[in-house]
């Protein structure tokens, strides 16, 4: 397979309070030989208030992300499903209406072309590395886990913007943990909203949203929530309420754990959790 190159944009909360999503990811792409050009000069996305605030602005603070990846000639990888349902959606909008993205191009002062393809990396290791190749390189099977993985809103709706999979019943996260050894169970709130916009506005509406969701995994027998977006796993982590905690955590920390990571490297990675995943992980001797 020929060695994959990308435009790289991390967004904000992976240099930040997701620090540990940012690192684990590029250790992932490493082991699977797949080079990450991180995006120059990139700007925040607008996620996840800015479509609420200002529509122009919504779409210009993205495409400006993407008129400077258009320059560097390759397509695009995100980690955080908000920023990837802003890319995917300006694309999209952008595309069907001719007299707004000359607009566009005023507001950010360069051309935007719309010639970037914007991909999240699950469906990169999924599709592009392939789930056979991944599960030739797995050092560490994750056997005896159960996995829910939450794919909540930003992901997969609106379909016809983000293009990514089933809306009401993806399964390329439970495919990707698959190959990995893991087991993913079925539950109920697999794509139902966390509540992420309302964090500090309503936290008393969050805390209902991420306790039905954690219920329903913990019910379903899981030992563990995976997510692909900092956002969500913020939220689940920072909001779970109740006698009954799990772990949340960042479906490239597993990856990295089963493709043979640094153990210091997992170790640091896995600190940063509020509901620490490493005694389960502990007690498969996964770690």
């Amino acid at each position: 397979m020929d060695k994959l190159k990308y435009s790289y944009y991390p967004g904000c909360s992976l240099e930040a309070t997701a620090k540990e999503y940012d690192m684990s990811m590029r250790e992932v792409a490493k082991l699977l030989d797949i080079e990450l050009v991180e995006l120059d000069d990139w700007n925040c996305c607008g996620a996840s208030s800015g479509h609420c605030t200002n529509y122009e602005l919504s779409l210009a603070l993205p495409a400006r992300n993407l008129a400077i990846a258009e320059k560097e000639g390759m397509d695009m990888v995100v980690a955080c499903a908000a920023c990837f349902l802003r890319f995917k959606q300006t694309n999209y909008d952008l595309a069907n209406d001719e007299e707004l993205r000359k607009r566009v191009e005023d507001i950010i002062g360069m051309p935007y072309k719309g010639s970037v393809d914007v991909r999240h990396l699950v469906d990169i290791f999924a599709r592009e590395v392939g789930l056979d190749n991944i599960k030739e390189k797995v050092k560490k099977p994750l056997e005896g886990l159960k996995l829910a993985a939450y794919y909540g809103c930003y992901l997969v709706r609106p379909p016809e913007g983000t293009q990514f999979d089933d809306p009401e019943n993806p399964r390329i996260m439970d495919d990707l943990l698959g190959a990995l050894g893991a087991e993913t169970v079925d539950y109920s709130h697999k794509v139902e909203c966390c509540g992420g916009n309302l964090l500090l506005a309503r936290a008393d509406v969050v805390i209902k949203l991420v306790g039905d969701i954690c219920r329903s995994a913990i019910d379903a027998g899981a030992q563990a929530i995976v997510t692909a977006c900092p956002l969500c796993q913020a939220n689940l982590d920072m909001r779970q309420d109740g006698p009954d905690t799990i772990p949340i955590m960042h479906f490239s920390e597993l990856m990295g754990l089963a493709l043979g990571a640094d153990g210091g490297k997992v170790g640091g990675w896995l600190k940063r959790h509020l509901t620490s995943p490493v005694k389960v992980l502990k007690e498969l001797s996964l770690v």
